[in-house]
């Protein structure tokens, strides 16, 4: 699966952005794709994922009530809506697919997924 990640930029604290990720190649064979993101300095962190064929959902605490991560099977795209941005949102955003292979609950580890987009930038000022 090949994965094209957009929509990072600069925003001011409460504002909002949408990320989007594009999927392509063998995407039936996706179990979920999930956000994850990297700030200066700091190991990569989960976000959020959903399940590619139902739709589940899952989100880190931090994020709770203010991401919405979503997909639209017609476009084999995962979105993103990030609402009342904190600074310390701001981070190198990279959209993750992890393969179908048996398992049956969404993951939260990176090395739980196998291929990868590139990263888009969210700053959020202060």
């Amino acid at each position: 699966v090949q994965l094209q990640a957009s929509g990072g930029g600069l925003v001011q604290a409460g504002g909002s952005l949408r990320l989007a990720c594009e999927a392509s190649g063998r995407t039936f064979m996706t179990y979920a794709m999930a956000w994850f993101r990297q700030a200066p300095g700091k190991k990569r962190e989960f976000v959020a994922a959903v399940t590619w064929s139902r739709g589940a959902t899952y989100y880190t605490d931090s994020v709770k009530g203010r991401f919405t991560i979503s997909k639209d099977d017609a476009k084999n795209t995962v979105y993103l809506q990030m609402n009342s941005l904190k600074p310390e949102d701001t981070a190198l955003y990279y959209c993750a697919a992890d393969r179908e292979s048996g398992q049956k609950r969404l993951r939260a580890g990176p090395n739980d997924y196998d291929s990868w987009g590139q990263g888009t930038l969210v700053t959020v000022s202060s």
